[in-house]
């Protein structure tokens, strides 16, 4: 994973094989990453690199991070919730996703097109910061499948480890045993999941 920000726009994150080869996300949409680096930085942010990929800050908050992928390249905000999206740009990431956070691109001309929308979008965001406005936390009931349930009842060692996780954490393994469609599936990868339970750990940490 790289560290040097001039390396995702000439080699790309480092997070795979593609990595500095011609077949990088990241060169075929070069042109458009670079006018995204260029709006952020005349925005007035501060350019960093976290998870491997261009990340601007202001007023020592994350504000967008870069991302390219093989069919679209994206601008993620942090802290949507927060975010009024008048013009209706914003995306989800995902199905689990809460809010609408990221503005898709799936054609390297698109950023110019749509830059007065991105340059209004960055100063909402940083005004928030600037003020110290968060979003406010939102309290959920994670329901768990009922292949845990039964785990946990049935050995109170692991119900207390899962139920000191956080939130986040919890919500890591409801997600990855809702992916299994047989009940079997899910039974098994729960007492695969248990030491890492035990140790604290979400369902995709190491």
């Amino acid at each position: 994973m790289i560290t040097e920000i001039e390396d995702y726009f000439a080699k790309g994150c480092g997070r795979c094989e593609r990595f500095a080869t011609p077949d990088c996300s990241t060169r075929k949409w070069a042109d458009g990453l670079g006018d995204l680096r260029r709006i952020c930085l005349e925005a007035g942010l501060v350019e960093t690199v976290k998870w491997g990929h261009p990340c601007y800050m202001h007023a020592g908050r994350n504000i967008v991070i870069i991302g390219a992928f093989r069919g679209d390249f994206r601008l993620s905000f942090f802290n949507a919730a927060l975010m009024k999206d008048p013009e209706g740009v914003l995306e989800t990431q995902g199905p689990n996703a809460r809010h609408p956070d990221m503005i898709r691109f799936a054609d390297n001309s698109q950023v110019a097109k749509r830059a007065p929308v991105i340059q209004s979008y960055l100063q909402e965001a940083m005004g928030y910061a600037e003020a110290g406005i968060k979003p406010p936390k939102e309290e959920s009931k994670i329901e768990l499948p009922v292949e845990l349930v039964d785990a946990l009842d049935a050995d109170p060692e692991l119900a207390e480890a899962f139920h000191n996780l956080t939130p986040g954490r919890q919500k890591s393994y409801v997600i990855n045993l809702n992916s299994a469609k047989k009940s079997e599936t899910r039974v098994s990868r729960i007492a695969k999941f248990r030491g890492k339970i035990l140790a604290g750990k979400g369902a995709n940490e190491r």
